[in-house]
Parts: C-alpha cells; sequence; structure tokens
C-alpha cells in the first residue's frame, strides 16, 4: 500500500512500514503453553516522509503504542518490513541496529516514569550523547546546556533531580534527551496526555518549534483528535489493531470516509456553544484483540454495516489522491504493497 500511494504523490518516505504484524502469545498451565494470541496489531501500513508528522490516533488498547514501540525496534514484529531510509531495520541485531538508534528516538507518556530518578537532569540529557558521540566532559556540559535552553529549561536546573521538576518541565526534560543524539525521527507516544491543558499547548507548540528549526520527523500518538489536528500534517486513523484511513489532516476533519471516523469526530466539542452537531454514539464495546471478529473488525459497532462486511475484510482503497480507506462503502482504487 505505502508505495504504490507515495509514487501516486511522488514523494519519497524516511520511514516505510507494510504490512506489520505483531501477536503476543497467551500462555496457560504450568508448562506455559500458548492457549491463544493478542492480535496487538495486524497488517497495518504507513508511511512517513522527511520533516513531517503523521498522527496515529485511536481508542485505547488499539495497537498504537504497540506500532510506536515496533518502528523503534523496542519489541520484535510478528511480521511485516520496517524499512528506515530504504534499508530493512526489522530484523536485524542488536549490533547493526545500533547504528540506527542515534536517529530514531522517542518521547514516552509518563515524564516521570520515563526518567531515571537516581540520575540528575544533567546526566539523564548527556547519557545518550555518551552513548554514540566521543566528547570531553566539557564539551558534553555545553550540549546539554544548550539543549536546556532549546527546550525551555534553565542550565542552573542541571543539576536537579527528576523529582525537583513540575510535569510540564519533566517532559521538556524527556524532549530534552529525545534530541541528545540528534535524531531524524521521534515517536512521541502521548506525550502530553499526561499534563494539564494550558500546559499540553506550550509543549505541543515547543515540539512544533524544533520540527521547524531541525527539520524533524514525528509519528504522533494520541487519542486527542484536537491535539492531532494541532500538530499534525496527515493522519492515521486505527481501530483494534487495523488502519482503516488515512490522509491529510485538513481532509481528515472536513470529510472523513470512514464510519469509525465520523463517529470519532463527532465527539469533539467545537468552540462554538451555538454550533449544532450530530453525534454518533456507537454500539457496543471494542470486541477483544484476542478473538477479532472476521470481516471488517468495525462491524459490530458500525451502524451502516452491511453482510458483505461480516464476511470480507475491506482492502485499502484510493479514494482520492492521498486519501486510503478501508471500508466496503467507499469506491477507489486498491493499493497494495509491491
Amino acid at each position: 500500500m505505502t508505495a504504490t500511494a507515495r509514487r501516486a504523490n511522488g514523494t519519497g518516505a524516511l520511514l516505510n512500514v507494510e504490512h506489520l504484524t505483531k501477536h503476543y502469545p497467551i500462555r496457560k498451565g504450568v508448562f506455559s503453553r500458548v492457549s491463544g494470541q493478542v492480535h496487538a496489531v495486524d497488517d497495518v501500513s504507513f508511511w512517513v516522509e522527511e520533516g513531517e508528522t503523521l498522527g496515529l490516533v485511536g481508542e485505547s488498547g488499539c495497537g498504537k503504542s504497540t506500532t510506536g514501540k515496533a518502528v523503534l525496534r523496542l519489541t520484535d514484529v510478528t511480521s511485516g518490513a520496517i524499512s528506515w531510509r530504504g534499508q530493512r531495520i526489522d530484523a536485524l541485531p542488536a549490533r547493526e541496529m545500533r547504528a540506527h538508534r542515534r536517529e530514531l528516538q522517542a518521547v514516552f507518556q509518563d515524564p516521570y516514569s520515563s526518567l531515571n530518578p537516581r540520575m540528575r537532569a544533567e546526566d539523564i540529557v548527556a547519557e545518550p550523547i555518551r552513548n554514540f558521540e566521543d566528547r570531553s566532559p566539557a564539551e558534553i556540559r555545553e550540549r546539554v546546556a544548550s539543549l536546556f535552553e532549546r527546550v525551555g529549561l534553565r542550565a542552573d536546573q542541571m543539576v536537579k533531580y527528576p523529582y525537583e521538576f513540575s510535569g510540564g518541565q519533566r517532559q521538556r526534560l524527556g524532549i530534552a534527551r529525545a534530541l541528545a543524539p540528534n535524531p531524524r525521527l521521534i515517536v512521541c507516544d502521548e506525550p502530553v496526555s499526561a499534563l494539564d491543558v494550558s500546559v499540553q499547548a506550550q509543549v505541543i507548540n515547543l515540539l512544533m518549534d524544533l520540527q521547524d528549526e531541525l527539520g524533524l520527523s514525528y509519528l504522533f500518538i494520541a487519542h486527542d483528535l484536537a491535539v492531532v489536528e494541532h500538530i499534525s500534517h496527515r493522519v492515521a486513523v486505527m481501530y483494534l489493531g487495523k488502519i482503516v484511513e488515512i490522509t491529510d489532516k485538513r481532509t481528515l476533519f472536513a470529510n472523513p470516509q470512514h464510519p469509525y471516523t465520523e463517529a470519532l469526530l463527532s465527539a469533539v466539542p467545537l468552540p462554538d456553544p451555538k454550533a449544532a452537531r450530530k453525534r454518533i454514539i456507537l454500539a457496543g464495546d471494542v470486541p477483544s484483540p484476542v478473538n477479532p471478529p472476521a470481516g471488517c473488525r468495525f462491524h459490530t459497532r458500525c451502524p451502516v454495516a452491511q453482510e458483505r462486511c461480516r464476511i470480507e475484510a475491506p482492502a485499502m482503497r484510493l479514494t482520492a489522491p492521498g486519501h486510503l480507506v478501508a471500508c466496503h462503502l467507499r469506491d477507489g482504487e486498491p493499493v497494495e504493497a509491491p
């Protein structure tokens, strides 16, 4: 899917993910026999271009974070391909993967548990520099001080421990650590969901300023559509381990094509209290990823599901330039990976 869609747009990709699948075994009994599989991610494909932010949205448990971990090679994939700057990295041994580690960094959801409480702020940010570069202690300290100023912290705060920072400051510290090895792609896994609303805006604006300044690319994982709309260039919508729609943010918010995307957008509050919007209430609960439904995984909750939806899984289709949708109710050109 991804390579064909990019050719249609005439663009290249920094990160290319094709048919990514990650299943976790369920073990039971004294001998830990495998009794089933958790289908965390199933046949997911997308790409991230140079200097772009791809927002990955969906309900809790849909596989967003697992996708981010797979991209970073923090978890092994069951099948599929992950290509970084044209090279497959999904099966690289640890020694060969190390060369790519500095270019692939992460900002995690909880800005406290993701930082070592026993390390001073200076050492937290300096650690990636020591891992990947041969610099003198004075050069490292100068680099750390520069990073502190770049993310909105003071150089005199370098001696503090994580517990001495506020939540927003801790997340800024996490961003500084991610910037330390000069990455090209940062996976932001719910980076503002644990922060106050006023602080969220500050951190999002910081990420956008850093992207403009350094040419960074982001895979931005979130469930807050308002945040995703603000920071993303394109948005991929995920449901129960599968991507159901992917397009640029303006098209997605103005003209969603998948019923699940329509339901998500109908729940977004409008800034005008007098504006009317028809809320789409989905019936039932999200099915278990241990035993996902046959056919379209959304058909058990879809208000417009047909018999075909219960039997046949929809293929991703190109319904308009750059707009990919996996729904039997939408006409378009089938798109497949080579």
